[in-house]
């Protein structure tokens, strides 16, 4: 098919419609100072082998995650995918009915979906699960809306320990409707003293666990604290495989538990598609966002799955939708689902269990290395060390030596004045070999 772009006409047609001069006008809420005053410096056309040649000699400049020795998460971890769940994704009945717009003729879609439901409501200890939001960022920034609608009240109270990128996303939502943001200060102990924050006008207070730095929070006295004021406990996570080891957000008393699903049957993929997990109690199900899928009967009294509720602005009149950014991310939730099919319960726990271990050894190993401390009393699969020099500069020294050492805290908190911190993690696909070769690499680089 050709490419056939607009004529000038058309667009000054179109500008018209909407009643703009010019197409600027539709960027005037972009400061100015950020405007390109140019064209970005590429070539106006290649072809497309040209196109292929350039690209492939850009991506030779990047080191795999799966070639060196990798301790990189922070939000996104590399564990192992079984090669089945590829095979099953990749079956035309599963991978061209992305989403269920026309449900009563989608029924294979639904029942993965309510497995999938099923699966996230069991893993998170809450009552009733949606059919998957678009990541675990932006399921948070809805949680905060969610608890506001809920509440009636308009002030979210932020950990230290958040994730500064899911942070960031609810203090973007929330600028644009006016709420109220307490963010706390960045909290590497995890010993912040949050319930002080907790008022009579808080909507929802929001921790993580494990939080960014790997501590492992207890949400009990949170969430009686919320509670007690009237408001709502969001329990956020970004390490699905945490919850087959660590006591469940629903049994300590969360409200909502929201998080990122991308550990379980998604691949790194340099920054997605991934999967945003979301959960709740029953008694709050209608102010849910997204879509939930139900079981049923026929008239025949065979089983069958329906739509049953899906409260986006496609599906319903727009002043009456939770949600105008949500997506049901069907395959990678189907890619979730086959995966936590294929471990089950006990693989699970033991795959929980592989990664604490794994951590506790590198852990070890980096404690004796001189310049190393390693600042958490708990965690799971990931924690922080502090370097005797600057994390950014030691992490790119590495990389030249072949070791992808972590996450410096200075590129999630710039200007935190957290230079020599360093996040690292160690999940099931790492060696006593990698460990040993981050451990040898930090020696010579400290």
């Amino acid at each position: 098919m050709r490419y056939l772009p607009l004529s000038d006409t058309d667009r000054g047609e179109m500008v018209a419609r909407i009643g703009v001069n010019h197409v600027d006008e539709l960027f005037a809420d972009v400061p100015k100072n950020l405007l390109l005053k140019e064209p970005v410096d590429l070539p106006r056309r290649k072809g497309e082998l040209e196109v292929e040649r350039i690209l492939s000699r850009m991506s030779a400049k990047n080191i795999s995650a799966s070639s060196v020795p990798f301790f990189v998460g922070s939000g996104a971890y590399k564990h192992h995918v079984p090669a089945t769940v590829d095979h099953l994704i990749q079956r035309s009945e599963f991978l061209t009915s992305y989403t269920p717009y026309q449900p009563e003729i989608a029924q294979g879609t639904l029942q993965y979906l309510f497995e999938f439901q099923t699966q996230v409501a069991a893993l998170t200890g809450m009552d009733v699960a949606n059919a998957s939001m678009y990541d675990g960022s932006t399921g948070t920034g809805e949680a905060v809306l969610m608890a506001h609608r809920v509440t009636k009240r308009r002030k979210a109270v932020l950990s230290g320990g958040l994730h500064p990128h899911y942070a960031d996303v609810v203090r973007t939502l929330s600028d644009m409707a006016s709420d109220e943001v307490v963010t706390m200060n960045p909290d590497v102990s995890g010993t912040e003293d949050i319930l002080s924050q907790i008022d009579d006008k808080t909507s929802c207070v929001v921790v993580q666990t494990p939080d960014v730095f790997g501590n492992v929070r207890d949400l009990k006295a949170i969430a009686d604290k919320a509670h007690q004021h009237g408001a709502l406990l969001i329990a956020v996570f970004t390490e699905a495989v945490s919850l087959g080891l660590l006591k469940s957000p629903g049994s300590q008393g969360a409200d909502i538990v929201v998080g990122e699903g991308q550990s379980i049957g998604n691949a790194l993929n340099f920054g997605g598609p991934y999967v945003g997990l979301f959960a709740t109690q029953s008694k709050y199900i209608r102010q849910m966002p997204g879509r939930l899928c139900g079981e049923t009967v026929d008239a025949d009294g065979n089983r069958g799955f329906v739509l049953t509720l899906s409260t986006r602005e496609q599906h319903i009149r727009r002043d009456k939708a939770t949600s105008n950014i949500c997506t049901n991310s069907g395959l990678c939730s189907l890619a979730f689902t086959i995966h936590m099919t294929l471990l089950g319960e006990a693989g699970l726990s033991r795959l929980a269990r592989i990664n604490h271990a794994n951590a506790v050894k590198l852990a070890d190993g980096l404690a004796a290395v001189k310049g190393v401390e390693v600042l958490n009393k708990t965690f799971f699969n990931e924690f922080t060390v502090k370097l005797a020099k600057p994390a950014a500069d030691v992490v790119e020294r590495l990389a030249e030596k072949g070791v992808l050492a972590g996450v410096p805290v200075s590129r999630l908190l710039p200007g935190a004045g957290l230079h020599n911190l360093l996040l690292v993690a160690s999940t099931e696909v790492n060696t006593d070999d990698d460990r040993a070769a981050l451990c040898a690499a930090l020696k010579e680089v400290l």
